[in-house]
Order: structure tokens, then C-alpha cells, then sequence
């Protein structure tokens, strides 16, 4: 049923594996430069050091806010299947080989469409916390 998606899914995870890969070694070489070059004058560049206390990270907010937002556009697709599409409840297998494909749009759609309105509302959310 929701095979449009599984391509692109698993291009992202590929592709956001193979990142936290180079990231990984990155991080790895910087590291070791800072360790090198250890003096007083020498301030070191953090950006790939965790960051203990003052900032934290909105990545929780980012993925519930995804999360709930393709669960709705789950939800708003299966009702618009049911009351558009006559007879998409039934179990009758020659009209569901009519509507499949309209089926498929609606729902990659709704859940693409709302996964959206999703994230920017994290985005809202998180500019808003972060001027406090």
C-alpha cells in the first residue's frame, strides 16, 4: 500500500549513513589536530565537540512534529478515501483495482503535505524558544 515510499526512505537512510560516516572521520581528524597543537594561545574550534550545557537540541521536537504530522495526513487520507471513493471499505477486489492508484496519490500526498506543515511548525516553535 505505501510503496511510493519505500524508495525514497531508503535513500535517505543511505544517504544520511554515508554523512554521519565522512562527519564521523571529520570530527576524528580535528580532534586529533587539537590534541597536536595543545598551547595557550591556541583556541580550539568546537564545532564537532558535544555541547554539554547552554544549547540544546531541537531534534526531538523536529521528529515529533513530523511524526504527528504524517499521522494526521494518514488520517485526513483514509477519510478522504472513504468518503470520496465509493466502495473503498468493501472487499470488492474489481473496484479496488479501479481506485488503486488514486488511493496511492491521495495518501503520498497527505502525508508529504502534512510532514511538512509538520516541520514548519518546528521550525515556528523553535524560533520562538530560542528568542526566550
Amino acid at each position: 500500500m505505501m510503496d511510493f515510499i519505500m524508495v525514497p526512505t531508503i535513500m535517505a537512510i543511505i544517504t544520511l549513513g554515508i554523512y554521519k560516516l565522512f562527519e564521523l572521520f571529520v570530527c576524528k581528524k580535528e580532534r586529533l589536530m587539537l590534541i597536536e597543537k595543545m598551547g595557550d594561545k591556541y583556541v580550539p574550534d568546537v564545532a564537532c565537540m558535544p555541547k554539554l550545557y547552554g544549547n540544546f537540541s531541537f531534534s526531538a521536537l523536529k521528529l515529533g512534529c513530523l511524526l504527528v504530522g504524517m499521522g494526521l495526513g494518514l488520517l485526513i487520507g483514509f477519510v478522504i478515501c472513504t468518503s470520496a471513493i465509493p466502495g473503498y471499505l468493501d472487499k470488492d477486489v474489481d473496484n479496488w483495482r479501479v481506485y488503486r492508484e488514486t488511493v496511492s496519490l491521495v495518501y503520498g500526498a497527505c502525508v508529504l503535505s502534512f510532514g511538512g506543515i509538520g516541520l514548519i511548525t518546528a521550525f515556528i516553535a523553535e524560533l520562538k524558544l530560542s528568542k526566550k
